[in-house]
């Protein structure tokens, strides 16, 4: 029984550093782009028609911003703040 015991805790720390080390490095990625300076954009209207991998990238960021805020690394001001920033580059 002690080993069964010992065993559990042993898996609980584990699972609670490695959340902790996954919540603190999307923490500090998120600072990061919290940080970042926003570029001056033209309107899109007077801008050329963008390729396809604008776009995809556009999108791949967009979810990507979407999965912090979702999990709560992100506020909502924040979240709104870089997706603005997203789709004016």
């Amino acid at each position: 029984m002690p080993g069964l015991i010992r065993g559990v805790a042993r898996t609980a720390v584990v699972a609670g550093t490695a959340t902790a080390v996954s919540n603190r490095v999307s923490r500090r990625q998120a600072n990061r782009w919290a940080s970042q300076e926003p570029t001056q954009a033209e309107p899109a209207y007077d801008q050329p028609e963008s390729s396809g991998t604008d776009y995809d990238a556009k999108l791949a960021q967009l979810r990507q911003l979407g999965e912090l805020h979702d999990s709560g690394v992100l506020d909502d001001a924040e979240f709104a703040m870089q997706k603005s920033r997203i789709l004016q580059s």
